[in-house]
C-alpha cells in the first residue's frame, strides 16, 4: 500500500491542478493540504516526509476533485487573504480581490489625514472586506457597513469578530443606504466606500468558470452596462457624506469615463481622480467634496 506522504501529495496535486487548468495549482495544493491537516503553509515543507492519514486523504481527495472542476480554492477552505488579514468566505459573498486593496490603500491614507474621530461608511460590504480592513489600519476609525444579502452579513459578523472589532464595525441589512435611512442620529460620513456589482450583461457571460458558476451573481451583476449601482449612489449619497468628506468607488476597467461623468453631473465634488490597478487598469475613483 503506497504511503503517502506530504510532499507526495503536493507534488501529485500540483501535476492534478495543473492538467485541470486551474490557475496557480502549486499554492492551491498548499492551501488545500494546509487546510485538510490543519498546518500552515511553511509548516508543509517542515513536515515534508509526514505520513498523512487515511481520514485526511479521504477529505483531501474530494477537495481536489472539486478544485479540478473550478470551484474556488478559497470556498473550499473557507478563507481567504486581503490586505494581510485572514478572512472568511463562503459563497454567499464575493471573493475578495487583490484589486480592491488598491480601494482600501487610498480609503486609508485619506482617513490618516483627517481628525478623530472618523466615521466611515461601506456599501455592499458582502463578507466585510472593506470594512474590516480599514478599521483595523485605522485603529480609532468607527464604520458602518450595509448589505442586501443577509447571509453574506454573517459572514462579514465572522470576519468582525474574529478581528475583535465588534466595538468599531456595525453591520446592517438593506440596500446601500437605506439602513440608514430610518436611523435619525446619523450623522454626515468622513468616507464612503463600495466595491459594488459592476460586470455589464456582456461580460458575465464571458466570466471564468470559476466565478460564474460558483461565485453569487448579485455581488456581479451590474446591470446592462454594470453602471446600476454607481447611479443609485450618485443620487443618493449628498446627504450622507460630510462637506470636506469623501466617495471611494471600485469599478470596471473600462467604466472610468462613466463613472466620472455621473459624479461630475452631482455637481458635488469637484475633486475626481481615477487610479490605475497594478496591471494599468482603471480601478479605483476618489471623489472629494472640496478641491485636494
Amino acid at each position: 500500500m503506497t504511503e503517502w506522504t506530504i510532499q507526495k501529495l503536493l507534488n501529485w496535486t500540483t501535476e492534478y491542478l495543473t492538467q485541470k487548468q486551474v490557475d496557480a495549482p502549486r499554492l492551491s495544493a498548499e492551501l488545500l493540504l494546509s487546510s485538510v491537516l490543519g498546518l500552515k503553509r511553511i509548516e508543509l515543507y517542515t513536515q515534508y516526509s509526514r505520513v498523512v492519514e487515511e481520514e485526511h486523504l479521504a477529505r483531501l481527495r474530494d477537495l481536489v476533485a472539486r478544485a479540478g472542476r473550478h470551484e474556488p480554492i478559497a470556498y473550499l477552505v473557507g478563507k481567504t487573504e486581503f490586505y494581510s488579514l485572514e478572512l472568511e468566505v463562503t459563497p454567499d459573498c464575493l471573493i475578495p480581490r487583490p484589486e480592491t486593496e488598491l480601494l482600501v490603500q487610498r480609503a486609508i491614507e485619506f482617513l490618516r489625514q483627517r481628525t478623530s474621530p472618523r466615521h466611515i461608511c461601506d456599501l455592499c460590504t458582502g463578507c466585510g472586506t472593506i470594512a474590516v480592513a480599514v478599521a483595523k489600519n485605522v485603529p480609532d476609525a468607527r464604520v458602518v457597513a450595509t448589505d442586501l444579502c443577509a447571509a453574506a452579513l454573517g459572514v462579514a459578523a465572522g470576519n468582525v469578530k474574529k478581528h475583535q472589532l465588534e466595538d468599531r464595525v456595525e453591520l446592517l441589512h438593506g440596500d446601500l443606504f437605506e439602513p440608514l435611512i430610518p436611523q435619525l442620529d446619523v450623522t454626515p460620513f468622513d468616507l464612503i466606500a463600495c466595491n459594488p456589482p459592476y460586470v455589464s450583461a456582456a461580460e458575465y457571460e464571458e466570466l471564468e468558470k470559476n466565478v460564474k458558476d460558483y461565485e453569487p451573481k448579485a455581488a456581479l451583476y451590474g446591470g446592462e452596462d454594470g453602471l446600476d449601482i454607481y447611479h443609485r449612489i450618485c443620487k443618493q449619497v449628498g446627504p450622507f457624506l460630510k462637506p470636506d468628506g469623501a466617495l471611494l468607488l471600485e469599478i470596471g476597467y473600462t467604466q472610468g469615463p462613466a463613472v466620472r461623468a455621473m459624479l461630475e453631473q452631482t455637481d458635488l465634488f469637484p475633486s475626481i481622480k481615477v487610479d490605475k490597478d497594478l496591471i494599468g487598469h482603471d480601478r479605483v475613483v476618489t471623489a472629494r467634496r472640496v478641491p485636494v
